[in-house]
């Protein structure tokens, strides 16, 4: 009987699986067959295979877009808002997590009401304080912007792994005669460092994908990220298909490979953070 009930949960799990695993294919599947077809064939049957491989469809996103420049655009903005937020959140984050503040409570309650209030609240304001520093057009002044935004949830993340270190790590360390800065950079930070890379990944895919501020603090054509420029393919009457789906696969597809040689690590880290604190 428990070897039937078994076989019976394995085949549920194995079916639920597969439908997971189908649901999360099939819009990628479905992306990479329309990026290989002409705009006709996408609207006559999009499901259908290509009748004819139009591989020229990426040659034409890459130039018409100009992927040349809003890439490094995008990978700019996405590091420094990385490179920012792991700095400033890590160390926020061991304070939080080793020191004793009386007003926990409220800093709590602060980091999950800026997690939550929507953007469009300070948009305006922003802009035109932006506008007034002169600072329209300004990579790092959004990556300022992205930076303010995702910190709450950095740290809100990271604190659990600072949580989840044992002070006697620390103990031992400013015995040996370390300083409390190379116990955290030294000792912690290493310690920590899946979380880090989890909270780098998950803040790179919001700065990556990225529209709305983007779109308005980031307005010359040569300042544009690969997110806004692949809005603009889309024209107000007509819109090549074939070629927007290129445009998109080659905006995805940097992501999904880097997801997939990290998503150990990934995986790894987010268990990681799972204690309470």
């Amino acid at each position: 009987m428990r070897l039937v009930e078994s076989r019976a949960t394995l085949t549920i799990t194995y079916v639920v699986l597969g439908i997971g695993l189908f649901t999360a294919l099939f819009p990628i599947v479905l992306l990479v067959l329309n990026s290989l077809k002409s705009a006709q064939e996408i609207v006559q049957n999009p499901l259908a295979l290509p009748e004819v491989f139009r591989f020229d469809n990426f040659a034409r996103a890459w130039k018409d877009a100009r992927f040349s420049q809003s890439f490094v655009n995008s990978a700019t903005l996405t590091g420094l808002t990385i490179v920012l937020v792991c700095s400033t959140g890590s160390a926020a984050a061991y304070v939080l997590a080793r020191k004793k503040i009386k007003a926990w409570k409220v800093v709590t309650f602060y980091l999950l009401a800026t997690t939550t209030a929507p953007i469009q609240l300070f948009l305006f304001p922003l802009y035109f304080g932006f506008a007034k520093l002169g600072l329209i057009n300004n990579v790092f002044a959004v990556s300022l912007v992205y930076t303010a935004i995702y910190s709450p949830f950095a740290i809100m993340l990271l604190r659990t792994y600072f949580l989840a270190v044992p002070a006697e790590i620390e103990e031992a360390a400013i015995i040996d005669g370390a300083s409390s800065w190379q116990v955290f950079t030294r000792v912690m930070l290493p310690i920590v460092s899946p979380g880090i890379l989890t909270v780098a990944l998950i803040i790179g895919l919001y700065s990556w994908n990225e529209f709305l501020i983007a779109t308005t603090f980031l307005q010359k054509q040569d300042k544009l990220t690969a997110v806004v420029s692949f809005f603009l393919l889309s024209g107000q009457y007509s819109s090549d298909w074939g070629e927007i789906m290129a445009a998109a696969l080659i905006i995805v597809l940097p992501i999904v490979v880097l997801f997939v040689f990290l998503q150990r690590r990934f995986i790894e880290g987010m268990a990681g953070g799972s204690v309470k604190g």
